[in-house]
């Protein structure tokens, strides 16, 4: 496999420091950033008091402080909530958008100084966080981010704003419980009893999945049917496969009668992705496929 490195401009970067930023990031965080090495990251959200993912990131430990990995679109929104937070915390909260880039780094060649395993799945390789002026690392073939947007999908790895929608999406629907997201063994932090509730009853019933399709799969967004039942929506997609937040009762259910499911007059075919420890209900019937 190619050594590609790729500067990611559709992510930015927040500094969050200061004597108190451990105690503060570790009230917040679905991650654990209390047992975080320097120079390793985790994958993490800040959640809603309902439980639902206003942010999701990676956030490596520096010797002076934390950095986020997250989505430019909202750096703004973040830390504005981060500073609503932060009360009287000794802490520094600091958008290094204009001064520092996040760049992904996949397939053979050995790891860049400074770079940090990404957390979520090891064939995912690495990322690092760099100055904006800084020299990047030699020995790699340099790919635009629609090459790293299919690596991704490849391996099934959600991506907020994409795969899922901000402020209407619990930590599970989003397979975060799967890739590393939640840190089910620490202290409170905004959202847990919601989170832990779900995951102690079993109540998850949206999950993303792959679906691939004989052709080309249509624009993100488009609406997966089961049985004649709205099953779930289109997202990420990469020729002819992608990512979709789906129903996996009635999706389930459709695979155990075989009937059909599509996106648009497209059969697709849906697939759990190889990592998750999830599986199609065993209470799926012909009642809820519609059968």
């Amino acid at each position: 496999m190619t050594a590609c490195l790729c500067p990611l401009p559709s992510r930015a970067v927040v500094r969050i420091g200061g004597e108190g930023a451990e105690h503060f990031l570790q009230g917040l965080l679905t991650c654990d950033v209390a047992t975080l090495a320097v120079g390793a990251a985790r994958y993490g959200a800040l959640l809603t008091p309902q439980g639902k993912i206003l942010f999701d990131f990676l956030v490596e430990r520096r010797e002076d402080g934390f950095l986020f990995d997250l989505p430019a679109s909202l750096v703004a929104d973040f830390v504005k909530r981060m500073t609503l937070y932060k009360l009287r915390a000794k802490v520094e909260i600091e958008n290094l958008s204009d001064s520092h880039q996040a760049l992904a780094i996949w397939g053979a060649g050995e790891r860049p100084d400074g770079a940090f395993d990404d957390p979520r799945h090891p064939a995912l390789g690495y990322r690092l966080i760099l100055p904006q002026d800084a020299d990047l690392p030699g020995g790699f073939v340099q790919a635009d981010e629609a090459a790293w947007q299919a690596h991704r999908i490849g391996l099934a790895i959600p991506e907020g704003g994409l795969d899922f929608e901000y402020g209407q999406t619990f930590p599970h629907d989003a397979d975060m419980d799967q890739l590393s997201g939640v840190a089910f063994d620490k202290g409170c932090y905004v959202g847990q009893e919601v989170v832990s509730r779900m995951r102690h009853r079993g109540t998850a019933r949206r999950r993303i999945i792959e679906v691939s399709a004989a052709d080309d799969l249509p624009e993100p967004g488009s609406d997966i049917v089961a049985a004649g039942k709205a099953a779930g929506t289109l997202g990420s997609v990469a020729g002819r496969h992608g990512l979709a937040l789906v129903r996996i009762d009635r999706v389930g259910a459709a695979l155990k009668t075989g009937a059909p499911i599509t996106v648009g007059d497209l059969a697709v075919n849906p697939k759990i992705p190889d990592w998750a420890q999830f599986d199609w209900p065993a209470e799926a019937t012909a009642n809820e496929a519609g059968a």
